[in-house]
This record gives C-alpha cells, structure tokens and sequence, in this order.
C-alpha cells in the first residue's frame, strides 16, 4: 500500500509540471522597449502597404525570387515590404489590411505610455471585425480589381454567395453593419430623428430668412415711392390750413407719431424672431409713452410650431425695491463703515526678513536618484519574496519622507501587504516606515520611508507662498509641507478647537510657536487676542513683549502669561462669562456667529450705547494640558469642556497641547469636543489610539513630523521649524510699535473660597471670636486644629471661627494643605485693628 502511494503521489507530480502559465507581465523597461518597437513597425506596415498600392505590379515577378540578393523591388522597404504587403494585401484582407499596421502602432502607444490594456482587447477585437467586414464587401468588386478586397475578401464574398445569395450576402453586411454602428458607436434610431429633424429645421429658417429679406426689400420701395408723393401731399396741407384748427392738427400729429411707433415695434420684434433658434414667437405689447407707466407688467406670447396648441400668456412682474435701513446707511455714507483698526491704523504687519530662511542658495528638496532605485528595488524584491506582484510603483518625495505609491497586480489582498510592515522596515533599515492600504481617493497602496537626509521646512518658505498669503480664512494657520511639498494651510475658526499631543522634545512647541507666529502674520490686533497658559514658565515667555498689543489678562493679574494654576482656573472662568456676555450681544443683534456680528457692527447697524462693540477672537493657548488636569482635575476640565462645546460661534478658539496622551489627561468629553488633533511622535500604539482614533503616531520619525486629521483623513506633515531667535526678532518689530494702554481686559470672576463672605457682620460673630484671634496672633499660625486644642471646641465651630477670622482681615484665604497666614503681627496691632472695625 506505502508504495501505491509514491507512484501515485509522483504521478500528481508530474502532471502538476506539465503545463505552466506563462508570466506575461513585463515591466517598465520592457514595456518601454516593446512599445517603441510596435510603433515603429506598424509605421513601417504603413509604408510598404501604400508603396504596395503603386508598384504591386512591377514587384510581382520578384516575389518569387526574394531570396537572391541581384534581384531589386521597387517597393519602398524594399524586399521586405513587398513580401509582407503581399501576404496581406494581396493574399490577405485587400486595403482593410491598413487596420492592422493602425491596430500594432496604438498597441505600441499602450504599451509605451504604460496604458491600462484593457482598452486595447476591445479595439483589436472591433478592428479586425471592421477588416473582416471591409474586405468581404470590397469582394464583390475582386473582378475589376482585385487588390481592392484580397484573396480572403473574394473567397469569404464567394462562400457567402454560394450558400446565402447576392441579397442574403448583402443583408447579413448589412446586419452587422447595424451592429458596429449600435454596439460601438451607440448609433440609434432617436439620434439620427433628432439629427434630421435639425437640419429640416435649418432648411426652414434659412427659407423664412429669405421671405424676410425680399418684404423688406418691398418695404424700401414703398418707402420711397412715398417720400416722391410727399410733396404733392404738403401742397395740399398748406392749402387746407386755414380752414383747419389747432386742435385737428395736434390729433393729425399724434396719429402720425402712433403710427412710427408701431413700425419700430414691429421692427423689434422681426429682429427677436432672427435670432432665437427656437421657433417661439415673443411680442411684447407695448403702448405709447404718454399712457404707459412703471408698474405695469410686461407680457410675453408663446406660440407653438403647432396650429393645434393654444398660444400662453405670460406675465412678468417686477421686484419690489427692498428698503433698507436710511440711518445706518447715511451714517456709513457720511462716515464709512467702522474700522476696528483705526487706534493702531499706523500698525505695520512683521516682514518675511525676520524669519530665517534654512535652505539659502538651494532647493528645498533634494532628490537622491540612487536612494530612490535602492528603496524601489528593495521593496519590491521584499514583496515579490512573498509573491506578490506590482503592476506600477511611483515616488512622491518630500522634505523628509518620500511617499511610493504601488498598484498590485489582480487577486492580491491588501491586508497581505499590510502585515509585511516589518519585513519592508527590515529591508529598507529605516525608521518610521508607514503603510497606507489603500489611499483614499487613489486606488493605490503607500509605503512612506524617511528620506536620509531630512531638508528643513523654514517657517519663512511657508509664510511666504502665495497658499497663505492669499488666504480667505478667519484665522489662517501655515502648519507645514505636505509629502507633496505643498504648503499646507488650515482655518482655525473652522477646526473650531486644536489638540496638539506628543512625546517629550518631537516638536510640541515649536508647533505652537508656528501657529502664533502664522496669526501674527495675518491678523491685526484689533482682529485677535491671545489667553496663553504656560505651567513650564519658559516657553512663552518671549510673547510678554506683544502684552499691550496681542494679549489678554484678567482686570487684577500682573502678567498676561498665565503659569499660577490657581489663575488659569479664573482665567478659564472669566473666559465662560465672557462667552455668555458674547452670547448675549449675538441674541439682541440677531446673528448667530461672530462673522456676522462683526459685519453688522461694521456697517453701523448696531448702536454702542446698548452695549454693542467690535469683538475680536479670542484664542486660548494651553502649552501642557497634564499638569493643570494633576493639580487642578474637575475645576479646570469642566470649564474646558463648556468653551468646548459653546465657544465656537461667539470667536473663542481653544488649543491645547500635552505630552501625556493618557484617557484621564484627555477625557471623552475634551475629545469629543476637539475634533481637529495634531499627533507628533508618540511612543507607543495606544498613546496614538487615545490621539488620533488610529494608529499611526508612533510610526513618525520625530523633529516636527506629524499627522494631522480634522475627523477624517490622515495627513502627514512637516511642521515648519521657527526658532527662538525669529520669535523673539517678530516679538520685537511689533513690541517697538505704538500699542494699546493696557492688554485686553477679560470679565473680572470672583472665585467662590470657602468663608470668604460668611459672617461680615459683627453682631453674628461667635463669642470665642477675641479669644479665638487672640490665639492664632499668639502663634502667628491660623488652623482649625489649633483653636481645637486651645478652646476646647468642636471642628465645625472652630471652621466657622477660621471663616469670621478670614472675613476680618485677620488671617490669609484657604492654601491647602499649609496653615493659613496671619495678617496681624501681635496683639497690640489686634486691639488697634478691632477697635477700628
């Protein structure tokens, strides 16, 4: 039994081998070299066969002689043409032949330009049935001559005619002539209506221009035969005059006036007829100037080619004028319209010279041919070793990441090549490789691979192309380059709300130093202020410069920057009322976002003394979200999450930045919220999940590489690179200029501390009140623990008595876990501060 199952297992074998499928697919050099050949060739079949059509008869004794070398033809390719000609011209299809010299030049196009082939099948396939066809209808004449049909022609017409006939030949040609004309051609019955019934209908016009023509030419000469009576005619008037009166004449003269306009009507309305190509007649009635008058409707005549249909009316009525409001236009044509910019008019925008620009006396890009036929060849060997086949591949570089687009061949998965992103990193040696499978919009598969040698996205080359600078958004932001090194330029005002997350020094604040500075470029002061939140103390710090001109702050706080995070909870506070008030102004002037607002403000149809003012957008930076949500939780990320959700239409605009992309750093209610995210590199898979919804981020390479998505499409950029010293250059140009009194002044919140408003009256306070201060003066300390011990008393009674103690100026606000301060030195300072209560 063991061996019946060799032999039969060999057998198996053997059969398996016996045939294989050939490999037909070539690649782009080869096509290349295959396409050139059969244009060529089908040129030369061109040439011989037309050369055939004049010297067919002097080469024919030659033909069977081609071998010798004495013998000379007169065909222009010689002894090669007037072979091949005779095979198939004369032996073959006739002249039809011309379709296949045609047919092997436009598959050498296909092949050459790298065409889709599927195309192709159906051109050869109706090619040689329109050959086939030709050849069997020139048949019928192979007596008179027979080049005109070929052997093939003659012999397919004979046969036809044996079996079907002269007429059952001609009916079956022309059967698959109707064919041909609606298979390939989309030929029908309605189109060739439609194109008869056109030119009747140009016969037509062209006749009634005629008609038109000859009645004018009568209408001239009764015109003038009636100018040659016109004399006789004014004899006879001034004759006549003295027995008419003033009154007779007058009516003689409107009559006469009557009369000329109805011709110039009828005029009008002959030159409308001409040129209408439709065969609509429009004849406005019209009256005379004295009886007519604004408002009365124009009424227009529909006539049909059809005698039968009943000719329509229609009427057209006019617009009424629409009244807008007289007094803010008179203010606006007295005034002009309201300038938000006419306090700092003589505000001059930061130049492009202040930015360093990093690829001085060079290209942006470099393109390293040997790089990119190694990364080719190494990606397609990796695929091929686990046979997958590419049909086309096609590099996209970019500043530091060059994209290869490849199209597989047919019947391969993609979800293979995506599990091959390990193996294609380990033959490249490179860092960062990403697959896309598919790209959106494409139909291809990307592979990107990190350039070797990286080129400097200057924030200088971004403000300067014209993408930006011609910028219709509300607030324009210049991110970066694109791998198609495109500048790429998003609207914040649409995002509505940015978040911006990364591992530690992959180029969080450099982004956020790019998104000020494209503000800052476009927008003028009274257009824009900045909230700019800084816990690490030093990132931010060279925009205190622009504090007057750029800057918002509460009414109380001495710096504009905010790093307490006790300020950043009534910063985020003042900011919601802010937000309410703004509300409020959108509700009375009837707008429903700031764009309008601002535009009626503009136009003078609010009045300033009900509160009405120009509104600038507010945008509230956030350089480490983590730290405030680990010192302050819930009382920041619920006002957060309310300017969030709120914020967008009244021009507040949130970005927040964090290098801890953790689910209880960004919450649910932050993400979704903020549906435009920024990831640079992170250092793990779920750090990109919590980001970007996606993998992805932890693939970067790091130093400004980024993905960015706005709830859609995965974008890989570039971000611009400005340094320290650029930021500090811009801060500087517009520090030094004539700014504002003061920053912009947020609404003043009062945070609500424990006991800081119980127990102002005197008569309520406790009795143990003296003792209870004279205590805590004693040992300049102030805790609800010492009044414990000391009085011997509850620990709400002695918490009521720290809040009475804080209401009267004796000790310091809640610190937390700390003693509270005291305010009063000694006892003797005490006495004097209670007596003067």
């Amino acid at each position: 039994m063991a061996k019946k199952k060799k032999t039969t297992s060999k057998t198996k074998q053997k059969a398996s081998t016996k045939f294989k499928k050939p490999n037909l697919n070539f690649n782009r050099k080869q096509k290349v070299i295959l396409g050139s050949f059969l244009i060529l060739f089908g040129i030369a079949l061109l040439v011989a066969f037309t050369s055939f059509l004049f010297n067919w008869q002097v080469d024919q004794s030659t033909l069977s002689n081609l071998s010798d070398r004495s013998v000379e033809t007169k065909n222009w390719l010689s002894k090669f043409g007037a072979g091949i000609s005779n095979f198939f011209i004369y032996k073959g299809f006739g002249i039809a032949a011309y379709s296949i010299a045609i047919l092997v030049s436009l598959t050498g196009f296909y092949f050459f330009f790298g065409m889709n082939k599927k195309n192709l099948k159906t051109f050869w396939f109706w090619g040689i049935l329109v050959m086939l066809w030709f050849s069997t209808v020139l048949g019928f004449f192979a007596e008179s001559n027979a080049l005109l049909g070929g052997m093939i022609g003659f012999e397919t017409n004979d046969f036809l005619q044996d079996y079907l006939g002269f007429a059952g030949t001609v009916l079956l040609l022309a059967f698959i002539l109707i064919v041909y004309l609606v298979a390939r051609l989309n030929v029908t019955p309605e189109m060739l209506a439609k194109y008869f019934h056109k030119t009747k209908k140009e016969v037509a016009e062209d006749f009634d221009e005629a008609q038109q023509e000859s009645a004018t030419a009568s209408n001239t000469t009764e015109n003038i035969s009636e100018e040659i009576q016109a004399p006789i005619v004014k004899e006879n008037v001034q004759t006549s005059a003295s027995e008419e009166t003033e009154a007779e004449l007058a009516i003689k003269f409107e009559r006469k006036d009557g009369e000329e306009e109805e011709t110039t009507s009828a005029k009008n309305s002959n030159k409308i007829e001409e040129e209408q190509d439709s065969s609509i007649d429009l004849n406005t009635e019209t009256t005379s100037t004295e009886t007519s008058t604004p408002s009365e409707k124009e009424k227009i005549v529909i006539k049909s080619n059809d005698e039968e249909d009943v000719a329509m009316e229609v009427e057209t009525a006019e617009e009424e004028e629409v009244e807008e409001d007289s007094l803010s236009k008179k203010i606006v044509k007295d005034f002009g319209e309201f300038d938000p910019t006419l306090e700092l008019s003589n505000y001059k925008f930061p130049t492009i010279e202040l930015l360093k620009d990093y690829n001085a006396g060079g290209s942006s890009i470099t393109i390293d041919q040997q790089e990119l036929e190694e990364n080719k060849d190494n990606i397609v060997n990796t695929l091929k070793n686990y046979k997958i086949e590419i049909a086309q591949i096609k590099a996209t570089v970019g500043p530091t990441v060059t994209l290869y687009e490849i199209v597989p061949e047919a019947g391969i998965r993609i979800s293979k090549i995506k599990n091959l992103e390990d193996d294609i990193a380990l033959s490249l040696a490179a860092l960062g490789i990403r697959i896309i499978a598919p790209i959106p919009g494409r139909g291809t598969i990307g592979i990107e691979v990190p350039n070797k040698n990286a080129s400097i996205v200057s924030m200088r080359s971004v403000v300067a192309s014209s993408k930006f600078q011609h910028a219709e958004m509300q607030l324009p932001i210049a991110l970066g380059k694109t791998i198609s090194n495109e500048t790429f330029v998003v609207d914040l005002a649409k995002m509505p709300h940015l978040l911006m997350a990364g591992a530690t020094g992959q180029g969080k604040s450099v982004g956020l130093n790019c998104i000020l500075t494209s503000l800052l470029y476009q927008k003028h002061p009274a257009e824009v202020k900045f909230v700019l939140v800084d816990p690490k103390k030093v990132e931010l710090t060279l925009f205190n410069k622009i504090e007057r001109h750029y800057l918002a702050k509460l009414p109380d706080s001495e710096e504009a920057i905010i790093t307490d995070n006790t300020k950043v909870i009534n910063t985020l506070n003042s900011l919601c009322i802010e937000m309410d008030h703004r509300y409020d102004l959108l509700k009375d002037a009837m707008v429903r976002n700031i764009k309008e607002y601002n535009e009626k403000f503009k136009a003078r149809k609010l009045n300033p003394e009900n509160g009405h003012k120009f509104l600038p957008y507010i945008v509230l930076v956030v350089d480490e979200f983590a730290d405030l949500i680990m010192t302050a939780g819930k009382e920041v990320e619920t006002p957060i999450a309310r300017l969030a959700q709120l914020a967008r239409a009244i021009g507040i605009h949130l970005i927040i930045a964090t290098q801890r992309p953790s689910v209880n750093v960004i919450t649910g209610m932050i993400k979704a919220n903020f549906p435009a995210r920024i990831a640079f590199r992170v250092t793990s898979k779920i750090d990109s999940r919590t980001i970007l919804d996606s993998g992805g981020a932890d693939q970067l390479i790091g130093r400004g590489d980024m993905l960015y998505t706005q709830g859609n499409d995965l974008v890989r950029l570039q971000c611009a690179f400005v340094d320290t010293p650029e930021v500090e250059k811009i801060t500087d140009f517009i520090g030094s200029q004539k700014a504002y009194p003061d920053a912009h002044q947020l609404p003043e919140y009062e945070s609500e501390d424990s006991g800081t408003s119980l127990d102002i009256d005197v008569d309520e306070r406790d009795k143990l009140f003296n003792q209870a201060a004279e205590v805590l003066v004693t040992a300049q300390q102030g805790s609800a623990s010492l009044l414990q011990r000391k009085l011997k008393v509850g620990y709400n009674r002695a918490g009521r008595l720290i809040d009475q103690l804080e209401a009267a100026g004796i000790v310091g606000p809640f610190e937390g876990s700390k003693a509270r301060q005291v305010l009063v030195p000694d006892l003797i300072a005490l006495e004097e501060h209670l007596n003067n209560e």
